[in-house]
């Protein structure tokens, strides 16, 4: 029994012993540890860390695409609405109702400043529009010019040079990516404006003074009208011609300065031949061309557009429909192919951030790749007919 006793008090002594050395031995390493810390780490190591991202995270799905989103999608404040990578703008309204300077600064994205244009002469230009109850509407000069050959931005074509043109649309609504896809773009970039927006003159003098034309974008009625809200004054299938004019002359009365008009929407209403000859012949009469963006399915304006004597041109591609930076790249490039086959190319994309982010970068190296940049009117067939303001 004794020596029981004995062993068992040796082994605990034994584990106490070991424990207490190893209690030693750590704490002998941490203060090492400690040391060289002190006397070789670096202070701010030590201190809080901020993590910068290059691009921001967009919350929730991407906007919907011009054909087939509503007024709301372009509603200026409208919740989780995406910014322009790297750019930041100054928000406030300018005192003359847009047609002063809006002030921007760019920061992270370098940018290749576009030599300052030629300003296009401000709108209306005497004798290319006359007075109505509807507003200033175009009008064929007494010279016979039209209002689009004195709207267009002048052109001249590089012999044996390929060439693009691009449009962004659903302008007006958003201050902030009207000013970008204006103060951001070639001049040669066609500018196309939402008839709604607010002080609708002001931008398309902003726009011309910056060197670009501008289309004006005529609501039309889509497939599921009127759940997509296209405005009080859509073009419509269901209303007799003399309504479906007066409309029109409401919306082109809205502001002046166009070369043309493109639609808005509109897929039902490309398939009705009587709703829209009317429409294509006030158009004729008045001067303008119809440069469609080659959404509608199935369209008869090509023909009712014909039937009149009205300049219509369909687009190339919409360049914007998979909202991806390298998905519009993709489309850029077949345009690129097109104008190669065909002489000419037309790329019609929307006022989204990313759209005028690369339509930008990719203008900066074409002239170097062999193609040249031209207004959409050029592609359109108008040869621009100086006009004095």
């Amino acid at each position: 029994m004794s020596a029981s006793r004995t062993a068992d008090g040796s082994v605990l002594r034994t584990g106490l012993s070991q424990f207490a050395l190893s209690i030693a031995a750590f704490g002998t390493l941490a203060a090492g540890a400690v040391g060289a810390a002190f006397f070789f780490g670096d202070d701010d190591a030590g201190g809080p860390r901020i993590e910068l991202a290059l691009y921001s995270e967009q919350n929730g799905p991407p906007p919907l695409l011009k054909n087939r989103s509503s007024l709301d999608a372009l509603d200026v404040n409208a919740a989780g609405e995406p910014s322009l990578v790297g750019v930041e703008y100054d928000e406030s309204i300018p005192e003359d109702g847009g047609d002063g300077e809006a002030g921007m600064t760019v920061t992270e994205i370098s940018t290749n400043s576009v030599n300052a244009p030629t300003a296009l002469a401000r709108a209306p230009i005497a004798g290319f529009y006359e007075r109505t109850a509807s507003g200033d509407l175009p009008k064929i000069g007494s010279d016979g010019r039209t209002p689009a050959e004195a709207y267009a931005r002048p052109f001249t074509a590089i012999a044996g040079t390929p060439r693009v043109s691009l449009i962004v649309g659903g302008l007006g609504m958003t201050q902030k990516h009207t000013l970008a896809a204006i103060n951001e773009l070639p001049p040669e970039v066609t500018l196309s404006f939402v008839p709604y927006a607010n002080d609708l003159q002001g931008w398309i003098n902003k726009a011309r003074a910056a060197g670009h034309e501008v289309l004006l974008e005529l609501p039309m009625e889509a497939y599921d009208y009127p759940n997509v809200d296209s405005g009080p004054h859509t073009l419509l299938t269901s209303a007799k011609a003399e309504e479906n004019l007066r409309r029109l002359n409401i919306l082109m009365g809205k502001a002046t300065g166009y070369f043309g008009v493109t639609n808005y929407q509109g897929a039902r209403f490309a398939t009705d031949a009587a709703a829209a000859t009317p429409v294509m012949k006030a158009l004729k009469d008045r001067g303008l061309v119809f440069l469609h963006d080659g959404a509608a399915a199935r369209s008869v304006l090509p023909q009712a557009a014909n039937q009149t004597g009205l300049d219509f041109t369909v687009a190339d591609r919409i360049v914007d429909a998979e909202l991806s930076a390298d998905a519009i790249d993709r489309e850029l490039l077949a345009l690129e192919a097109l104008a190669i086959q065909n002489g000419k190319a037309i790329g019609v994309g929307f006022a989204y951030p990313v759209t005028i982010e690369q339509f930008r970068l990719w203008a900066e190296g074409l002239k170097a790749k062999g193609y040249q940049l031209a207004p959409a009117s050029a592609s359109a067939g108008v040869t621009a007919r100086s006009a004095k303001s």
